[in-house]
């Protein structure tokens, strides 16, 4: 059988940086075909280039058998290939049925062409099991219902080779089940489907077949129905992977973090509401929700990034109020730690040394500051190479200036840091996000550790499986509130997914 979408040789190059090292791959038409590997890898990379959002150095791509060239996305839509992208291309501002004809007009009267895409967009919402208004404006919708937008656009312009990326990272898991019904409705029609993920039990769960990728190249391809989840992340990494978390239950001290009636507004919109809990010595608390829920504003009022507008934070003795805001540099004296969501933001500056970002934010405190006030350079170096060698950071090169590593070489240097100053409160924001599978399991058991050490840790993660496999008890928030509490032993998805939707409704749901 021709395939309906073959690459064989394809390279690209990003300066130094081969991000495509001669990817060979073909997929059968009406097919839901995976790809996996590690961040960095080369997967988006790869599907870029067949969306035309970037040209290949050598190599080819054929549709049907047929070689094509995609110099940019309009040459790929032409040859019926979309892409829907993991953060959205909608206008905000313009309704579903605007976003939808954005750029496909068909012809210079605009009425005309409006009214016969929305008897084409209401046919494509009941083949698909895509059902939106069209007249509903675009920030109004929750992410589930954007992403069916963002389907319905490459289905107008008539794709029959739909390339998701990362489709799930921002679904509840009620949102992911249906999304994946949405891909079987498709595929029963003949399109072929290539979705890029790095979940692998989605994978396993929607796939007929998966490439797996590491360091630009397809390493294996498995038929999903015999292979494993343990196969899958052996061949992405090239060792094997321990899955298995040990723990014991925790057994929680006195109150390390207590928050009350915390709020934030911006402009007038209220972007934390009443936010209130208790964070316990020998204790993971897990933060769930779908991300942009308030959040990424907790932490950085938490960690004294951000100054609240109201309520009270206690730590460490000290009452921190609008009034009496703490910085960051004395939340670290009150004893916390943060591990932010976006490190290159607040975790590390590209153009220090990992020598210098080993110890950032800890400069001035022994044994960092030597004895005439200066910065001892020999224990910076030593303490991380320490850090490095503990936690695998690669390459092991001290002056590496930190834009140079590996994104996630860069997280495991950052979370190294955090742990390593031995935190009463330990703030933890998409921990694992860009480490590979090996690494992700490593760093549990770094939590695990500190959590068993005495340590209190809040977990904000949107890996509900992170989530619900290191937290003693998970909070749920949505639109800027806490909505749900459910005990760690006693969570499961459907639960946890409700209330990450705001619809759960007890037992009756």
């Amino acid at each position: 059988m021709t395939p309906a979408i073959e690459l064989r040789g394809l390279e690209k190059s990003f300066g130094a940086v081969r991000a495509n090292a001669g990817v060979d791959m073909a997929v059968p038409p009406g097919t839901i075909a995976g790809i996996v590997g590690e961040n960095g890898a080369g997967k988006t990379t790869a599907m870029n280039v067949v969306y035309g959002m970037y040209r290949a150095d050598a190599g080819e791509i054929l549709i049907d058998g047929k070689a094509v060239r995609h110099d940019s996305p309009a040459e790929a839509i032409k040859h019926r290939v979309g892409m829907v992208h993991q953060h959205f291309m909608l206008v905000e501002n313009f309704t579903v049925l605007e976003n939808v004809v954005l750029g496909a007009e068909k012809g210079a009267l605009l009425e005309a062409g409006l009214a016969a895409a929305r008897t084409e967009l209401q046919r494509l919402s009941d083949e698909y099991g895509l059902q939106v208004s069209p007249d509903a404006r675009i920030s109004d919708l929750p992410v589930g219902e954007q992403q069916r937008v963002e389907i319905l656009k490459c289905l107008y312009r008539g794709a029959r080779i739909l390339i998701l990326d990362e489709p799930t990272a921002v679904l509840t898991p009620q949102e992911t089940d249906r999304l994946f019904r949405i891909l079987k409705a498709l595929k029963a029609q003949g399109t072929t489907v290539i979705l890029i993920s790095h979940k692998l039990k989605e994978i396993m769960a929607a796939t007929d077949l998966v490439f797996v990728m590491r360091a630009g190249k397809v390493v294996a391809m498995r038929e999903t129905p015999n292979t494993t989840r343990e196969e899958l992340a052996e061949l992405m990494v090239g060792r094997k992977v321990h899955w298995q978390i040990e723990r014991v239950k925790a057994s929680p001290g006195a109150a390390a973090l207590t928050v009350e009636h915390l709020s934030l507004a911006a402009g007038g919109v209220p972007l934390l509401d009443d936010v209130g809990f208790t964070l316990h010595e020998g204790e993971i608390v897990g933060i769930a929700g779908v991300s942009g829920n308030g959040q990424g504003e907790l932490l950085e009022i938490l960690s004294g990034i951000l100054k609240p507008t109201g309520g009270l934070i206690r730590i460490g003795g000290r009452e921190i109020t609008p009034r009496h805001p703490a910085d960051a540099s004395e939340m670290r004296t009150l004893g916390l730690a943060h591990v932010p969501e976006d490190r290159l933001k607040y975790a590390m500056a590209g153009q220090f040394t990992a020598a210098e970002t080993g110890m950032l934010g800890r400069q001035r405190v022994l044994p960092f500051k030597g004895p005439n006030g200066l910065i001892d350079r020999a224990a910076i170096a030593r303490h991380c190479g320490d850090l490095m060698e503990r936690f695998d950071v690669r390459p092991r090169r001290i002056e590496q200036l930190a834009a140079h590593f590996s994104g996630g070489n860069q997280q495991k240097l950052v979370i190294a840091r955090e742990i390593a100053c031995a935190p009463k409160v330990l703030l933890a924001g998409q921990p694992t996000r860009g480490v590979d599978i090996g690494a992700i399991a490593f760093i549990h058991r770094q939590l695990m550790a500190l959590r068993d050490g005495g340590c209190a840790i809040l977990l904000v993660s949107c890996e509900l499986d992170e989530i619900m496999g290191l937290s003693d008890r998970i909070l749920v928030m949505y639109g800027g509130k806490i909505v749900g509490e459910v005990a760690g032993e006693e969570a499961d998805e459907r639960t946890i997914g409700l209330m990450m939707a705001n619809v759960w409704k007890g037992d009756a749901a």
